[in-house]
């Protein structure tokens, strides 16, 4: 009866099944899953206890680690050996294959299950932790960027995911060197009775994307179901088309030194090297995930929609609706011509609600503005009218009250020549690919540059592209642009110009730091790539932007520059969220 009661309060009860001899096994459950738990700390057990027939659904003979640890400088993952539960502290106590311990709490909500790292003891060279893999017999849908496994058919309906409950948390294995896992085909057919796949393809296959690498119109090249595109790896498919599940979180506060690329199959997007900065205070201890699993067909707005609100996650909203919502999905208009006497209006009539200022040039980020992109006083007109040009806070003013939002085409935090950050006074807070050290004194005409280590400097650019344009050390305040490295000492860089992108060639002392800058891409999107305190800087800057001028979207072309600085999804989380505490300092209505 008293479980009853606090069934119908939406508490859910965690049970600990003791069984014969020493062998446990711990139960935990929601309204709609329960998982088992071993006493080796794996769960063998993923069912379904909603509906008319329990369904199991985790894989048959194969170990799903609740947490598994990873030493990044050896490349090897250690699993748990044993685990015991203290029902009064709900915590599991883990003890893994290198000698450390670890305490994860859980908690059984009406919707998901919460885990969380509590310590790690000893640490013994552990860099990262991973939630999982949870392995699945499921076949049919997944979602690689938050890690979900579905079966739509109608016979079965139902799905099982996890989600980050903090920044620290993010999608996909522990073992990516850039925290972000490679754009590319992945074979995999949803349905192997209507789609099987053809001779010399198997399930877990991989393949570059489409065209060269850099041309966007060529990347999804192959319209097969098959074909799959992977934009992260929270969710993986096997060789026997199964898809399993994982999150993990890093101790940032190392410095480390990475090779990377997002697309690193095509010759036009190798890998570079890239020292990644250390973070203070970011660790793994913290890193917490939802577990759940329901019906696939109401997961979104039954289940997520309900962790996230639980959890104090994010939750924007556009025109009341929650973004995530499917029903407030309403196409943006894209403005051509910069004639915006009757835009507002005819936008309005079709019953859309946002106008993308697409005959205004990419928007460059350049906090010397301070947020006033038209000038303190308006005084730049850029929108074209019959009758008279108006800045962007004066059509907003028109637009926003009739709930029609207005916004431009970015280029995310590519810093450009002539922004403050860039040119003519670089900052202090670019991020760098390398640092080496000046070997003997220059002087401002001198072409002839010794560093005192080689190592990496012939390579060009960034990993997208390579622009050798964009192939610049910084020294002090003066940009310097090269191309390749004498492979014998001493070590000179070659075809040197001086004082690039208009900054100041200068005179330079012996050990003076150099450092390889890490860059962008060409075709107008072409800059510097923000350290992540400068990132920080960057995104609070769009949502004074915003603010200022009455913006109310960005978009971010370029995302992937948030990748440049090895800080992976961790980078692109942490950008997202110094941009919306920014918006809601301003009250910025989302």
């Amino acid at each position: 009866m008293k479980s009853e009661q606090f069934r119908k309060a939406g508490l859910i009860l965690a049970t600990v099944l003791l069984m014969s001899g020493s062998y446990a096994q711990y139960h935990f459950s929601t309204d709609y899953f329960k998982i088992e738990i071993n006493s080796k700390g794996c769960i063998t057990g993923m069912k379904s206890i909603s509906g008319k027939q329990s369904r199991e659904f985790a894989r048959h003979g194969k170990a799903s680690p609740l947490l598994c640890l990873y030493n990044n400088d050896k490349k090897l993952y250690y699993n748990p050996v044993s685990a015991s539960y203290d029902a009064g502290k709900k915590t599991f106590t883990i003890r893994f294959t290198n000698g450390s311990v670890a305490e994860i709490s859980i908690s059984s909500h009406a919707k998901y299950l919460k885990l969380q790292l509590k310590s790690l003891s000893p640490r013994n060279g552990i860099d990262d932790v991973q939630w999982g893999p949870y392995h699945t017999n499921i076949s049919n849908l997944f979602g690689e960027v938050i890690g979900v496994a579905r079966d739509t058919s109608d016979a079965v309906n139902y799905a099982i995911g996890i989600l980050a409950l903090n920044d620290i948390t993010i999608g996909g294995t522990s073992n990516l060197a850039g925290d972000a896992a490679p754009f590319q085909y992945v074979i995999h057919s949803p349905d192997k009775k209507l789609y099987p796949l053809p001779s010399g393809l198997h399930e877990g296959q991989l393949f570059p994307i489409g065209g060269d690498g850099i041309s966007d119109v060529a990347f999804y090249a192959h319209p097969e179901p098959y074909y799959r595109i992977l934009y992260g790896n929270a969710a993986m498919v096997d060789s026997t088309g199964n898809i399993s599940l994982a999150y993990h979180a890093r101790d940032r506060r190392k410095a480390r030194n990475i090779s990377f690329s997002l697309i690193p199959f095509l010759p036009t997007n190798i890998p570079n090297h890239i020292d990644v900065k250390s973070l203070p205070g970011v660790d793994f201890i913290g890193s917490a995930i939802a577990l759940w699993g329901s019906p696939d067909s109401t997961a979104l707005l039954d289940v997520i929609q309900d962790i996230v609100l639980s959890e104090g996650l994010p939750y924007p909203t556009i025109n009341g609706k929650w973004v995530k919502d499917p029903a407030r999905y309403i196409p943006d208009v894209s403005a051509r011509g910069n004639l915006y006497d009757s835009t507002v209006s005819y936008v309005s009539q079709m019953g859309y609600k946002a106008i993308e200022a697409e005959d205004l040039p990419f928007y460059k980020a350049d906090r010397g503005n301070e947020g006033y992109i038209d000038g303190r006083q308006f005084e730049k007109k850029p929108f074209h009218l019959a009758s008279g040009d108006l800045s962007h806070k004066e059509l907003t003013d028109l637009s926003n009250p009739q709930g029609i939002l207005l916004g431009r085409h970015t280029i995310c935090t590519s810093l450009a020549q002539g922004t403050k950050d860039a040119s003519p006074v670089p900052s202090d807070s670019l991020c760098y690919q390398q640092k080496r050290i000046l070997v003997k004194s220059i002087q401002a005409s001198d072409t002839l540059i010794e560093v005192n280590d080689p190592a990496y400097l012939d390579e060009t650019g960034s990993w997208e592209g390579h622009a050798q344009d964009l192939n610049m050390v910084k020294i002090g305040k003066e940009l310097i642009h090269y191309m390749g490295v004498s492979k014998t000492k001493p070590h000179f860089l070659l075809h040197v110009k001086r004082g690039y992108w208009g900054t100041t060639a200068s005179d330079h002392p012996a050990n003076d730091e150099v450092y390889k800058l890490q860059v962008t891409i060409n075709y107008g999107y072409d800059g510097l790539i923000p350290d992540v305190d400068l990132q920080d800087q960057i995104a609070a800057y769009y949502a004074d932007v915003s603010y200022i001028n009455g913006l109310r979207f960005m978009d971010l072309d370029g995302q992937e520059f948030l990748f440049n600085t090895g800080q992976g999804y961790y980078g692109v989380k942490r950008f997202f969220r110094k941009m919306f505490d920014r918006a809601a300092y301003h009250k910025i209505p989302y």
